[in-house]
Parts: structure tokens; sequence; C-alpha cells
């Protein structure tokens, strides 16, 4: 029997899930800054008529904490757990339609760069509080590199799913029919690199998310100093190429670390909830507006609510990979 294709992100859900900063020795010197942050973006999920939040907290010391943090806010549940960061869309299991079922790959820290205790067991642990049966997979797959359409297409990009530190006999043939009996996919789209210094090996979701049937949104540089700017021009023509409706949402520009390396801050790390879509910003406040604007048109029946992820992204990532949606 043929796998149903992913749902949009769009579609509605019956909960959200979200990853707690847990750990203060992965977050020495932000930690409390970085709890503010996801705090301020599950509020914002968790608003009248939105997401059923599940806040899952990955550490026993971190859990007292969040409880007495979200103690009576409607709409958030926290669910005790173990994981070694935070990234739930990566280590999570992806769910099908309905979230009758929900399919999990195997995990193995980004190809090798970051593997904590736990990461590999927060697929099962989800499963197991959702109550839903886990189809499981032979194969290494974060839920980061994939985007889905709804019926059927899915994003990636080859600098990720064909890395060799995933699973090194993969070509586009065999993840594309991996990807088919998995996960219900027909059409997979190839795009080649991803942001500059990202440690997913370019993880689609920061460059490339579908916004409706057909539409693709994708960034274009914000300030003569992008240092993505080329990366997003050759995403776009790759985009425009296969077919697609391109809309061009403006970076947050040149993003630096401590040390002034680029960091692989995105507006594509948005998180699409019911009746909200959530932008992680990164101090640039022109760029967040220019994004909140494109977006608004890209999504018209949604509230488009900016929300800090400067800490947030020291580790890393962003809204989008802190999270994992049961579909409704």
């Amino acid at each position: 029997m043929a796998v149903p294709p992913i749902p949009a992100e769009w579609a509605p859900h019956r909960a959200m899930w979200i990853g707690w900063p847990s750990h203060r020795d992965l977050w020495v010197d932000n930690l409390e800054e970085t709890q503010g942050e996801v705090e301020a973006l599950v509020r914002a999920l968790a608003g009248p008529g939105r997401e059923q939040v599940k806040l899952m907290v990955g550490s026993t010391e971190a859990l007292a904490g969040a409880q007495s943090r979200f103690e009576g806010v409607a709409g958030v549940t926290v669910v005790p757990g173990l994981f070694g960061d935070i990234w739930l869309r990566d280590t999570g299991p992806i769910f099908g339609e309905g979230s009758k079922t929900a399919t999990a790959f195997r995990f193995n820290g980004w190809g090798g760069k970051y593997e904590y205790e736990f990461d590999d067991t927060v697929a099962t642990q989800i499963g197991e509080q959702s109550c839903v049966a886990l189809s499981r997979i032979d194969a290494i797959l974060e839920g980061g590199s994939l985007d889905h359409d709804g019926a059927g297409t899915i994003l990636t990009t080859r600098q990720c799913l064909l890395n060799p530190n995933r699973n090194a006999d993969w070509t586009e043939e065999k993840a594309s029919a991996v990807l088919g009996e998995a996960l219900g996919a027909t059409r997979v789209v190839w795009l080649g690199d991803g942001l500059l210094n990202d440690h997913t090996d370019g993880h689609v979701d920061n460059l490339a998310r579908f916004v409706a049937p057909g539409v693709v949104a994708c960034p274009i540089g914000f300030g003569v100093d992008d240092p993505n700017t080329d990366v997003y021009n050759a995403c776009a023509a790759d985009l425009a190429a296969a077919g697609f409706e391109v809309v061009r949402i403006p970076s947050p520009g040149r993003i630096e670390n401590e040390d002034g390396e680029p960091v692989p801050a995105s507006h594509m790390n948005f998180l699409i909830a019911n009746g909200a879509v959530v932008v992680p910003t990164y101090g640039n406040v022109e760029a967040g507006e220019a994004a909140r604007g494109a977006l608004a048109k890209a999504f018209p029946n949604h509230e488009i609510i900016l929300s800090p992820s400067v800490n947030i992204l020291t580790g890393g990532g962003s809204f989008h990979c802190i999270s994992q949606q049961e579909p409704a």
C-alpha cells in the first residue's frame, strides 16, 4: 500500500512539539537568554485558537524550572524527556497524515559532528508520548533536511542528503526511492548548497520553504556584504527551472558570531503554526520588517509574528529546528 504524502506544514495541527533548552554545559553563557527566546516562541504559539504546545524538557534538572515558568499557561503541556540538544525537527519523528503514523529515521549527530546522549532516542520518546506507532527506516536523515508541499513533492539539498557522512552509498536515485517508500514522495527536487557555515551541511529549512502548492520561498540577499547572496540566487534559479513560482524573502543580512565569522542566520527558519507564522529575527530590525512584509503576502490568512532568535542561533539553529508538528 502506498504511503500518503507528509502533510504540508500549513495544514492544521493537533499539537506542536518544542524543545526546551535544558543543559547549561551547552548554553554556557546564555542559557537564561535562550530560554527566554524559546518562552516567547511558546507563548506566541499557544495564543488563542493556535497550538497545543508539547514542551519537551531534556533533563530532570531543568524540569521544575520549565514547569514553574509555564504553570497556568493555557495550551502548554510540559513533557519530561531526555535529550542532548533541543533540535527536535532533526531528532524527532516525521508525523504522517492525521498523525496516525510517524516515521523515524536513524540519527547520527549531523554526520558525527555533534553526538549527544539520548538524541538518538528522541523519536521513540515522542512516539510514546503521542501514542503514535513509529515506522523505522534504516537510513540516516534529519527532518530539517526536507520540506514538504503536502502533495508528494519534497525539497532537499544535495549538500546534505548526499553527504557521505550520513549514507555513504546514497545517490539521487537511491535517496528518492527511500523518500518515496518512507514519506510518500512522488517527486524530489534537488537544490545545491545551503548557507555558509551551517553545521547541518545545508539543511533546506534554512534555504527554501513551500508556502503554498507550487510556490516556494527562498531568500534574497540583504545588504552588500550578505555572505550567502550567490547561494540564494542559485537556489531561486533552480526553483524557477523546476517550475515553481518563487517568492523572495529578504535575508537577515550578514550576522556574525563573537569571532567575526558569518553564522547561518535565516528568516527561512520560520515556523508555520495554526493561524500564525513565527519568524526568527537576529537584531537587524529593517531586515526583519522586510521579511515580515514579504511573508504577509505569502500567508495572507496568518498573523506574521517576529520573535528574536539571537541566542538560539548560537546553538546552530532556530524556531523550525526546535519544533515538530503533529498534523490534525
